[in-house]
């Protein structure tokens, strides 16, 4: 099933013209891990996707970087002026003249160029996904003096894509999981997360990539490798050879055959650039300068109205800025906004007339009986610590007829249309099958079982909840399971609704399996209910009724 999303609205830059992008785009298969992969190596057979030409590798393809691209996804569009057709000013070209590595003729190298000269599409599409960001980047890299081929690697990583997640936990543009991102300075809370913001990530990846080249005996090859697989595993592989009497430059290690072709990748990509005229490879071309620009804003606010003082829709801002995972950026900061350059003047303007207590909105409320400063945050859509800040509270105790200030959103929260809850509920509420369950995690549960428990592909029930497979479950946490058939006696000739039943005095559930000629199996799985415990009046119960029957 694969659903295109209507242009958004456009950002004028000096020069150039940005168009947002929203898809939703979703091959209808996938990889040994779940996900789309993306630039995979020639052997995958393959599907382009029209959104972002990825593909889909089977279990035996070498190589696998498995990603997946959330439902509303962000593309970037830059209409050049002449001066970059004619290849003056190109970032791209600047990049070029300033790479380093030796590129040796070498058939894994040679594998992965073959994949990028038959989809010359591909570069294209990244070159837009780049646009805002890369200029950053590049100059965050010739600050620390650090190998220019480091710019390719968002390419191997993450397609450019900042809101890319893939297995391990991994997020953002360099694919931090989280303990890496915390080790290397990125803030991960219920507000914000570092791995997705452009500037501190890769100023994260910077210093871990330093870190490893240090660690590794200056070894660039083999730093790039332990970035992909774990210091630990290229330090064992490097020992190994050793004591064997073998070479232990990169090529001659045994690594797993994802690090083996991850190298590679960015070594085809480097060559191409170089010699993109040898290979006739039409490598895009983007102005060398900032097309974004960071602006300090001193404290928390709105993402609705700082969108509006910049003179953007909500998905524009929020789209240069991944990290802010709900409707307003953290209380505590990072304190900073990416804006378009010719929108920051407007901005700062409008900053400037508003009061701090006026970047958020605000209700009183009256604490009742039953009330916790959680129960509370939970209903407003904020945090317990913003709350307690805001009323000087230093502890969790509050008192029925107290009244309290808590921030709440401006705009309803399907209006943030790309804050962590409206990402996953778009990618729980696209349609994979005839029937949507929710499944309430249980204490114990695992994604095998549940699969099991509703016969359907472990890899896709992750994929339908935005997770990756091996991703751990909390109880309580509501997962989307889609099914073509929801009972197991369901015809094919069969009319189902979904109806809710409240539970009666006198019921039970043969009673209520008997009245809609349903299983009694069927209505405890659909409700995850246990069958030795008794119903409760006043209970709501989920049917899926075959009207003909009834």
């Amino acid at each position: 099933m694969k659903l295109v999303w209507g242009a958004l609205s456009c950002l004028f830059l000096s020069g150039c013209q940005l168009a947002i992008t929203q898809n939703t785009s979703q091959p209808e298969e996938i990889n040994d891990s779940g996900f789309i992969a993306v630039e995979q190596v020639h052997q995958c057979d393959y599907t382009p996707d029209v959104a972002d030409l990825t593909f889909i590798c089977e279990e035996e393809s070498d190589g696998t970087i498995p990603v997946l691209h959330p439902i509303q996804e962000l593309e970037f569009h830059f209409t050049q002026d002449q001066a970059i057709a004619e290849n003056s000013n190109d970032i791209w070209q600047h990049i070029k003249s300033k790479l380093s590595f030796e590129v040796p003729d070498n058939q894994r190298i040679q594998e992965q160029q073959r994949w990028y000269l038959q989809n010359p599409d591909y570069m294209a599409r990244v070159n837009k996904r780049a646009a805002p960001f890369l200029h950053h980047i590049v100059k965050a890299i010739e600050e620390q003096d650090m190998p220019m081929e480091l710019a390719l690697l968002p390419i191997v990583e993450s397609a450019f894509d900042p809101f890319a997640y893939s297995h391990g936990r991994a997020a953002g543009m360099w694919q931090f999981i989280p303990g890496t991102g915390k080790r290397f300075g990125l803030k991960q809370n219920w507000w914000y997360d570092g791995r997705r913001d452009v500037i501190a990530s890769t100023e994260g990846a910077l210093a871990y990539l330093t870190y490893l080249h240090d660690k590794l005996d200056g070894d660039w090859l083999h730093a790039l490798a332990a970035y992909n697989s774990g210091e630990g595993r290229v330090l064992k592989a490097v020992a190994k050879n050793k004591k064997h009497g073998k070479p232990t430059d990169f090529w001659s290690l045994d690594l797993p055959r994802e690090t083996r072709a991850y190298v590679p990748k960015l070594l085809a990509l480097a060559d191409l650039l170089s010699n993109s005229q040898n290979y006739n490879f039409p490598w895009p071309k983007l102005e060398n300068k900032a097309f974004t620009e960071s602006v300090d804003i001193g404290s928390q606010i709105d993402l609705a109205l700082a969108a509006e003082m910049a003179g953007l829709t909500v998905e524009e801002l929020h789209a240069l800025n991944p990290a802010f995972n709900r409707w307003a950026t953290d209380p505590k900061g990072p304190h900073r906004l990416l804006l378009p350059v010719d929108h920051v003047a407007q901005f700062q303007t409008a900053l400037a007339e508003t009061e701090s207590k006026d970047r958020l909105n605000w209700v009183r409320h009256k604490v009742q009986n039953g009330d916790s400063l959680l129960k509370i945050a939970k209903r407003y859509h904020t945090s317990v610590d913003v709350i307690k800040q805001v009323n000087g509270l230093r502890g969790n105790v509050i008192r029925a007829g107290d009244h309290m200030l808590v921030p709440v959103a401006l705009k309803s929260l399907d209006y943030y249309s790309l804050s962590q809850e409206e990402r996953l509920k778009s990618t729980q509420n696209t349609r994979h099958g005839s029937y949507k369950i929710t499944h309430t995690v249980r204490s114990g549960d695992t994604l095998w079982d549940i699969s099991q428990e509703y016969k359907v592909n472990v890899r896709q029930l992750a994929k339908w909840n935005g997770m990756a497979p091996t991703d751990p479950l909390k109880p309580g946490k509501e997962l989307t399971v889609w099914v073509n058939q929801v009972s197991s006696d369901q015809s094919s000739n069969a009319v189902m609704r979904t109806l809710t039943y409240t539970v009666r005095n006198g019921d039970s559930l043969a009673r209520i399996a008997s009245k809609f000629k349903v299983k009694i199996n069927d209505i405890t799985r659909w409700n995850q209910l246990s069958k030795s415990k008794y119903l409760q009046p006043g209970q709501k119960l989920k049917l899926y009724v075959d009207v003909t029957k009834t």
